[in-house]
């Protein structure tokens, strides 16, 4: 069952050539602060949108999606400017300066000063990903404050010092209150898009400005060495999907903890490992239904299955439908388009 949110990103970047992001600025002369290194298109195939408002002197509002294994992104780094990033879906691990990475999963939200990810690569563990940031510079907006901040007493400086004082990100786990304000933000009809962006931004703002960090629940940061040994191991498994593997194997194989094996692999790829591989042998096992002539019990052996009962039940709990019924399936859609 291929991602429903991996379908649409693919069908709305269909237009866009592998290793190309096109930025679209509204109006025409807003500067962007973050950009894409030049040598991007040499690193990835991927490729993706940005959509950029400027809502207010030094309040920026922009939409991006990818289609990606990895971003890297290069600006100045200012640490007196701030980034709020959302993730509204799909999946991303940031590795930022002082060899800390932040992961966000849908609906999360993280607070990081420019300084922390200048230079820096986002990885997309889920192959996409769709979410908004908001960038602040304290030095533009200057005493011309939107009325209901104004209003407020906002201090963007206070917000930069409350959350990140200490030069590193700070992130929030999804939780209905982010959702309601920015992810109502999405399929706004372009009439209503730009009061509509502007007042969520403020609500936001507003909503973070009352928060109190120590007493909040927050998403750990993680260090880098960390979180590549985990894609490390991440990549072993996929190369294997013939076989399993236990957490106690792979804990010896690669030196580290068992706990810390399970924690940090959730973490990078929001999913148990046993939830993930299944899911993982479950998409490659349909690949080989829809693409080959392959008997099921062969590919029942191929994903890591040893007997053709034991795939049977796991793909019908995943799918709704045998192996059999969904060859079936997709053999008819296909002959129905030819």
């Amino acid at each position: 069952m291929k991602d429903t949110y991996l379908s649409s990103c693919e069908k709305n970047l269909s237009g866009i050539a592998p290793g190309t992001f096109q930025i679209h600025q509204y109006p025409d002369d807003t500067r962007f602060l973050c950009h894409f290194t030049d040598s991007f298109s040499t690193k990835t195939e991927g490729k993706g949108r940005i959509q950029v408002y400027s809502l207010f002197p030094g309040i920026q509002l922009a939409f991006h999606q990818y289609l990606a294994d990895q971003v890297h992104f290069q600006h100045p780094a200012q640490h007196s400017a701030l980034e709020i990033n959302y993730c509204h879906r799909g999946r991303i691990g940031w590795n930022m300066h002082h060899h800390i990475s932040v992961y966000l999963g849908s609906g999360d939200l993280c607070l990081h000063t420019l300084d922390c990810c200048a230079d820096s690569q986002m990885t997309l563990p889920l192959g996409y990903y769709e979410g908004i940031s908001i960038t602040i510079d304290p030095a533009l907006l200057g005493t011309k404050l939107p009325e209901i901040l104004r209003e407020a007493d906002w201090n963007p400086d206070m917000l930069i010092q409350t959350f990140c004082g200490d030069g590193h990100p700070f992130a929030l786990p999804a939780a209905p209150q982010l959702d309601f304000i920015l992810g109502i933000l999405y399929d706004l009809p372009e009439a209503l898009r730009l009061p509509y962006y502007k007042l969520k931004t403020q609500e936001l703002l507003l909503y973070l400005s009352q928060m109190d960090p120590r007493a909040t629940t927050h998403l750990p940061p993680y260090v880098s060495q960390q979180t590549e040994l985990i894609r490390e191991i991440h990549s072993f498994l996929m190369a294997h999907l013939d076989k399993r593997f236990t957490i106690e194997e792979l804990s010896k194989k690669y030196l580290i903890n068992s706990a810390s094996l399970k924690t940090f692999f959730k973490a990078v790829f929001g999913l148990p490992i046993a939830t993930y591989m299944k899911k993982c042998r479950m998409e490659a096992a349909m690949k080989l239904l829809r693409e080959t002539d392959r008997q099921i019990a062969d590919i029942a052996s191929a994903v890591g299955y040893e007997s053709q009962g034991k795939f049977t039940r796991a793909f019908k709990e995943e799918s709704g439908m045998t192996p059999r019924e969904y060859r079936k399936i997709q053999t008819s859609a296909e002959g129905s388009c030819s």
